[in-house]
């Protein structure tokens, strides 16, 4: 289900940037949680920010399964 953080919650597991307070996020049925939809990271020294797909959505084009529990 897509969600929004209500804290920082540790780094997401697929690109390994920290999961903020606000930003949006899908929380697995295994209750493990992934960035999701539009994210921005800041790229470079100048902070620019870099949009790209949700990490979770990039993840779904190739795997039906949870990153970090693929058995399940």
């Amino acid at each position: 289900s897509e969600d929004v953080l209500s804290k920082d919650a540790g780094e997401c597991a697929i690109c390994l940037e920290e999961l903020q307070q606000g930003d949006t996020i899908a929380r697995l049925p295994c209750l493990c949680i992934y960035h999701k939809g539009q994210v921005f990271l800041r790229m470079d020294i100048t902070f620019q920010r870099v949009a790209f797909m949700g990490c979770i959505d990039e993840w779904f084009e190739v795997n039906r399964s949870c990153p970090e529990h693929p058995s399940d």
